[in-house]
């Protein structure tokens, strides 16, 4: 654990951070699981600041309402759960409510001479943000909970030669469980899902405005998902559910969209409309345009005409 006096706490082990909260101390010093039923951080400390240089997992099995998790709040709605990545800031909440169903910490070198360690970016929802978490039926809320439970067991097991390869793929089966029931919310909400797709192409068909995109140039998946206010990991595994495209692409539909809009109503040059629509270069323009309609801009225009 290291700080001074005005950064928060940054805890490099799970063990001087369970220490600091008055915590016991964890059974295995790379992995923690707190079953809040049984124990209370020590919540005088309300309102500090801490950096974890480890994995959280937070399932709320039955609370509802907002969970200050994180850069922001989470609403969870009957349960739910949340996930952060090493070297994000944390603060401990003062209200004894928040600290109910389950909290797991894991530290990186758990998983680190394990397949787990190479694939674990592509559980996209450790860099979700306000408002993404998982909420949870019943009927997964059980099967999450069993998770949770034989991963007290094993803990509870004590070390072996076996204990890190039994630990390791209960982390994993946990977390393919949460990729299974993200990819159904993305489905069940998808109305809500709809709205926020429309409000993206409307967001692209503003910025392809021409004076727009030549002044700011073409839009990110970063500046899309920070306009439709979520993380932009979320927008495009909500998006590839969904649609089959990433945000990425989506940008380029749009941009393809303009693009045969302006080939087919303006007299302009394809060099002209690609300094238009935001490229430096018109040969990556001609390129994407190819790349997405199998025609060069100038055969697109030579047909339709």
């Amino acid at each position: 654990m290291k700080s001074d006096a005005t950064a928060p706490l940054i805890f490099d082990s799970i063990d001087d951070l369970m220490q600091r909260l008055n915590l016991p101390r964890p059974l295995h010093p790379l992995i923690a699981l707190l079953d809040y039923k049984k124990v209370k951080p020590d919540l005088t400390q309300a309102g500090s600041r801490f950096l974890l240089t480890f994995y959280k997992l937070s399932f709320k099995t039955s609370f509802s309402g907002q969970v200050k998790y994180g850069p922001g709040y989470y609403d969870f709605k009957e349960g739910g759960m949340a996930f952060l990545n090493p070297h994000q800031l944390v603060e401990l909440s003062g209200e004894d409510e928040e600290h109910q169903g389950y909290a797991l910490f894991f530290h990186p070198d758990l998983i680190r001479n394990y397949p787990l360690a190479q694939t674990i970016h592509h559980y996209g929802f450790f860099s979700y943000t306000v408002s993404e978490a998982l909420f949870l039926s019943a009927k997964e809320k059980k099967v999450i909970a069993s998770l949770f439970k034989a991963i007290a067991s094993e803990l509870a097991n004590g070390i072996d030669a076996f204990s890190q390869d039994v630990l390791v793929s209960q982390i994993e089966l946990l977390l393919n469980h949460s990729n299974r029931f993200y990819n159904r919310q993305f489905l069940t909400r998808k109305a809500t899902h709809t709205d926020l797709i429309d409000r993206m192409n409307t967001y692209l068909l503003d910025r392809y405005d021409t004076e727009k995109v030549v002044i700011s140039g073409l839009p990110s998946p970063q500046e899309v998902a920070a306009h439709l206010n979520v993380s932009q990991r979320y927008l495009s595994d909500m998006l590839k559910s969904l649609t089959g495209k990433t945000t990425q692409q989506h940008i380029h539909l749009q941009l393809i969209e303009k693009a045969k809009e302006l080939l087919t109503q303006s007299t302009l040059s394809t060099a002209q409309i690609a300094y238009s629509l935001g490229f430096e270069h018109p040969q990556s323009f001609n390129k994407l345009f190819k790349q997405k309609t199998r025609l060069s801009p100038t055969t697109f225009r030579q047909l339709l005409h």
